[in-house]
Order: structure tokens, then sequence, then C-alpha cells
């Protein structure tokens, strides 16, 4: 799923496990300059070095390009902890390793030879184990990295249920254009204990709204953790299935479908 920038922006701003520095932007020329070395860099990656430059995603530090570094892997400043993108070390072969973990730790890199599912340029991310030097997948995007870290980060794993889990390895939520809204790692949690969906409908959870007066729930355990349904944010009781209306048993394809009633 394409990345929602919008979504994503609202989950950088509420994620206070994610350090922005003095979120100083990079200029498009520098962009382009570090492209002309490393290659094309993910629209969702371009998108956070052109609002925040610098940042971390938990205790990773994520690479920029500002204010640069130079090809023996040195930043561009003493006092700038957070090398460049185009360090020398940071591109091996079809990986480029765009933020990593303290004291030998884990480093994640971007799969420059895969195509991801959430398509249009981003490439899927992969972690570099710190201890066992083995490869492990992580998310379909830059956003769905930012995603995932902030769904570990606020206690909650890789989402609810797959489906969420899946839909949030590539972006954290979705907004489209008419009103249906899947929400992300910064706002299920809150939207779940607004609405008391564990007290009045134990095993379900609210993902998401259409904007109006009606939710989306999916079931959080059992079999059945793939049908989504609707049903009216006043009505919520324990038989989410029976009370409301059946949408979708793929909730990705029902988004890229444009989430049609």
């Amino acid at each position: 799923m394409r990345p929602d920038l919008t979504q994503l922006r609202d989950l950088v701003e509420d994620s206070p496990g994610f350090g922005r520095r003095h979120a100083t932007a990079v200029p498009e020329a520098l962009i382009r300059e570090a492209e002309a070395r490393v290659g094309p860099l993910p629209p969702s990656y371009r998108w956070w070095l052109a609002e925040y430059g610098h940042g971390r995603a938990g205790n990773a530090d994520i690479a920029t390009v500002w204010p640069g570094g130079s090809d023996d892997g040195t930043a561009g400043s003493e006092d700038d902890p957070y090398e460049a993108v185009t360090t020398g070390w940071r591109l091996s072969g079809d990986r480029l390793c765009f933020a990593v973990e303290p004291d030998c730790g884990d480093e994640y890199r971007f799969a420059l030879d895969r195509a991801g599912e959430a398509g249009e340029g981003e490439y899927p991310v992969v972690r570099r184990d710190g201890t066992d030097g083995c490869e492990y997948p992580v998310a379909e995007s830059f956003a769905g990295f930012l995603a995932v870290r902030a769904s570990q980060l606020r206690g909650l794993r890789d989402g609810p249920n797959p489906a969420v889990a899946r839909l949030w390895r590539s972006t954290p939520g979705v907004l489209l254009d008419n009103g249906v809204h899947v929400y992300g790692p910064h706002l299920v949690q809150e939207r779940n204990e607004t609405f008391e969906v564990a007290r009045y409908a134990p095993g379900w959870v609210l993902v998401g709204d259409e904007s109006g007066g009606d939710g989306f729930f999916m079931r959080h355990h059992g079999r059945d953790r793939v049908s989504v349904h609707r049903l009216a944010l006043g009505a919520i009781g324990g038989d989410v299935a029976a009370a409301g209306e059946r949408v979708t048993d793929d909730l990705l394809g029902w988004l890229h479908a444009g989430g049609a009633s």
C-alpha cells in the first residue's frame, strides 16, 4: 500500500520515542546530490529528509544527507552524531543502510534489489541482526519501518491483528477521499480506549472509522481476523459480527479499491 504521508506526519509528531532534534529540513538539491552517489531514495525517506533531516526511531539513528558526509565515513560536523547516508560503508551491494542502533546493534537497510508492496519507488526494509549477522524482513517501505517502530514502542507489537500489521508495514494508516480512515499505531490505542472497546466488545478492536458515526471493527483474537465489520460507534456490544455489517475479508484489497461501501 502506498504510504500516506499525512498519516506519516501525524505518526512522527505523536510518537514520543521519535527524536527529531532541530527538524532541519534537507534542501532538494542536496537530496538529489545524495541520489547521484547512492541511487534513487525511496519517496517516504525523501519526505522524511525534506521535513526533518535528522531523527531517531526508538534507539535507531536515522541517516541524513545534511550537512553531508564524506567517503571516509565522517559526518559533516563534530557536533552532528548522525552520519550521512552517502558515507561509503552504508552502501554494500544491493543494501543501503539508513538506520543503526548503538553499540554494534542492529542495522536497518533498504533492499534495493526488491520491489515491495508499497510500490512507487519504495524499497522493502530489512534488519541485519547485530549479533548473528542474519537478515530479517521488517517493512515494505521507510514509512512502514517508522510505523512498525512506533507500534513496538507503544507495546502494540506488530499490530492488533495480522491484517492491520501488514498494512502498517507499508503505511501508518490510511485516510481515503471518501472518509474511510484506517488508524495507524498513533491512533488505534487512543480510539479504542475512548470508545471502551475492550469493555463492551472483548476480542474486537476498532481499526478505523468512516469519518462519521460508524467504526470499522476486526477481531483481535480467534480464527477470523480478516473480516472487517461496520458498526455504529454508539452501538458497540459483544456480538459485533451480528450487530454490524460485514464490509470485506481483504482489508488491503478493499483499501486499494477505494474503500467502497
